[in-house]
Order: C-alpha cells, then sequence, then structure tokens
C-alpha cells in the first residue's frame, strides 16, 4: 500500500512544486543511480546473510524516510530538492529490500509450489496497487499531500512490526559461512551475471522485463500530465487510473496463482507486453476518462506479464543459491525503467506528453516482435 501510494503522491507533490513535466521524469531518474551500483552488491548479500534481517531493516528505513518527508510538507519546508533526496535514499533502501524479500517466497514453498506461490503474491501485491493509488489520491484531494505521506509511514512501521515475527531459521542465507568466505563479494557477483546469460530460461525473461522496462512501464511517469492537463480529473482521477491497472493486474494474478505451471509462459510474456505497447498509445491519445479507465485496466493486464511472470520464470530456473543474485539483476532493470521515465519526461518537453508516450511505446513493441522472430528459445519456455 504505501509503495503504490507513493506513485501518486510523489509524483503529484513535485509536480505541484514545479509544475514541470520534466521533473516528474527527473525525480524517477534519480532513483536509477543506487539500483545501478548496488543492486549486484544487494543480490550477493541477499545469498550471503539473513534475508528477513535486510527486510526488516529496509522497511523500517522506508517508514522513516516517508515521515521526514512528511514532517517537512507540514512545516512548509519542504522544497524540490528534498523530494530528491527522499527519493534517491528511498531507492537505496528498495536496492536491498526487494531481492531478500523475492527470495523469502522461494524460501517459504516447495519447488512445485513456487509458480502459484508468486502469483499468489502478486494477488497481494495488485490488490495494494488497485487500493493504493485511489487512497492516495483521495487523501491529497481532502488533506494534502502530507497526510498522504503520514499514512504512507504507518503502513511501512506495521509491516516491520509483522515481518519481525516470521521465523528467522527459515530465511537464513542459502549459502554457508564457509562458501562464503571463500568467495569474495565481486566473485560472487560475476558468478550470478554468468549464471544470468547462460541460462536460456532466465536470460530470456531479463531481456522481455529490459524491453518493457526502458519503453512501456515509463508511460505512467506522465500520468499527472494526463490526469490534470488532458482528462482534466487531477490527483483523484490519477488515483483511479492507477486503481483501475490494479483490478487488472490483479486479474491476471489470480489467473497466475491458479494455473500455475499449466500456462506458455514464454509466449505469454512476450505477447503480453507488446500488446502492452499498442494499449499505451491508444491511452496516450484518449480524450475521455471513462475509454482511458477501460484502457488500464487492460493495461494493468498485460503489465503483469512484464513482472510477476518473469519474476516466476527466473525464480523457477534458478537454484537457491542464486536465486538473491538473479533476482537482483531482474530488480536492476528498475535503472531502464527510471531512465525511461527520465527519457519521456524530455521527449514530454519537446513533443508533449502524448507522442512522447506513444513514440516510446511503438519502438518498445517493435522489439518484442523481433525477439519473437530471432529468440525461439524464449517463445518456448514453459
Amino acid at each position: 500500500m504505501g509503495t503504490w501510494m507513493d506513485q501518486v503522491t510523489r509524483g503529484w507533490l513535485i509536480y505541484e512544486l514545479t509544475n514541470s513535466a520534466l521533473q516528474l521524469g527527473m525525480v524517477r531518474g534519480i532513483q536509477a543511480i543506487p539500483f545501478l551500483l548496488l543492486s549486484p552488491i544487494a543480490g550477493s548479500t541477499a545469498d550471503r546473510y539473513s534475508r528477513k534481517f535486510q527486510v526488516v531493516g529496509a522497511q523500517f528505513a522506508n517508514g522513516f524516510l516517508y515521515a521526514i518527508t512528511a514532517v517537512l510538507i507540514f512545516t512548509a519546508l519542504i522544497e524540490p530538492w528534498h523530494v530528491y533526496v527522499t527519493a534517491f535514499l528511498m531507492a537505496c533502501v528498495q536496492v536491498f529490500l526487494q531481492p531478500s524479500r523475492a527470495a523469502m517466497i522461494s524460501d517459504s514453498v516447495p519447488a512445485r509450489n513456487l509458480t502459484n506461490a508468486i502469483g499468489l503474491n502478486a494477488v497481494v501485491f495488485n490488490m495494494a496497487r488497485s487500493t493504493g493509488p485511489a487512497l492516495s489520491g483521495v487523501l491529497i484531494s481532502i488533506f494534502g499531500t502530507g497526510f498522504s505521506y503520514s499514512v504512507q509511514a504507518v503502513f511501512f512501521l506495521m509491516a516491520t512490526v509483522w515481518t519481525m515475527q516470521m521465523s528467522s531459521s527459515r530465511y537464513s542465507a542459502p549459502l554457508d559461512s564457509a562458501e562464503s568466505q571463500k568467495e569474495s563479494f565481486g566473485q560472487s557477483i560475476i558468478e550470478g551475471w554468468k549464471f544470468s546469460w547462460r541460462k536460456t530460461e532466465v536470460r530470456s525473461g531479463i531481456v522481455v522485463v529490459i524491453i518493457a522496462a526502458l519503453f512501456m512501464i515509463p508511460f505512467s511517469t506522465l500520468l499527472p500530465v494526463f490526469a490534470r492537463d488532458l482528462l482534466h480529473v487531477g490527483a483523484r482521477g490519477q488515483g483511479w487510473l492507477l486503481t483501475s491497472m490494479g483490478v487488472g493486474a490483479l486479474g491476471s494474478s489470480l489467473m497466475i496463482a491458479s494455473i500455475g505451471d499449466r500456462m506458455p509462459r514464454g509466449l505469454l510474456m512476450i505477447g503480453g507486453v507488446a500488446i502492452y505497447g499498442v494499449l499505451v498509445v491508444i491511452f496516450s491519445f484518449s480524450p475521455w476518462f471513462s475509454l482511458s479507465m477501460g484502457l488500464m485496466a487492460i493495461i494493468g493486464i498485460c503489465h503483469v506479464s512484464s513482472h510477476a511472470l518473469v519474476q516466476t520464470v527466473i525464480q523457477t530456473y534458478s537454484p537457491p543459491e542464486f536465486r538473491g543474485r538473479t533476482i537482483a539483476i531482474f530488480h536492476m532493470t528498475q535503472v531502464l525503467l527510471l531512465l525511461g521515465g527520465m527519457l519521456i519526461g524530455v521527449l514530454s518537453a519537446l513533443m508533449g506528453a502524448p507522442l512522447a508516450a506513444a513514440c516510446m511505446s511503438m519502438i518498445g513493441t517493435l522489439c518484442m516482435i523481433m525477439l519473437y522472430i530471432v529468440a525461439p528459445g524464449a517463445r518456448e519456455i514453459k
């Protein structure tokens, strides 16, 4: 809930402070630096040390940063540079949170249930995606961004308390201490990269998410522009757009959780992301809020192809001792998502938000068509 509320709150805050579409992209782009520099270290840390400890520490830090932001807003001291600094620090925290938290799912269930477990996790995640943005939009429109950040801080602190109650022994390091001492952090990182490249299924999943992260998903960076200036529905409307996307993602997550390993995952990954791009083009030129809501729901269905489904493939085909590192590489693609956010912000300033989003998405769709043609191994993943 806290994470998805921030998608609305941070964008709305920086747009209120600067009235700049370019800075909407820049505040996302600043978060690329920690993912670029720290993701390899975070992946190795998840394979060498207690995953539970890393999740607890990261969640507490996130809650603290949200609380600080709320205080700055309530005291009228908030400046654009505060938004950038907290975005950067939050990205540092997320880098270490994500590999450990994702790997804990695999630690919790037998291998035969992994696809279903990741699908179930995606269901809960998308339930939050369906409600968090709408809640944030309502809170902003009634009480302002400061109150929204306060609620986000409470959610993260509650999550920290509940995570501390989980069994520590189940989520200890998959590498024993002797093996960890033999291998340096640098060697551990390189071995993770080698494995990810050599394993066809892992490599294909990462290529799919790279294309989606760079060309399709960044359109959401411009949602404040679409909501305020093109559709004229304000922060509450932006929240409902993201909620509609979450409802669609929730539906496809339920399918993954129910059907599990019986799906042709390769075809769904490639086809879902290709359709994603086409839908974003149509959304970019939609003049009606109701049509935009419907398109966002279908986009949400396709979005799972670039996230939960790819993560399922990567975790299924990665042994426990490599899982933290392969997940870190998966999340490292957020660098491209953030760079895509910067790029679409620049293009929006030059040619307008609709044309910028449409052009980038069509490039992504063409890339997926090329992947289908030149990489038969990717479309044959089961």
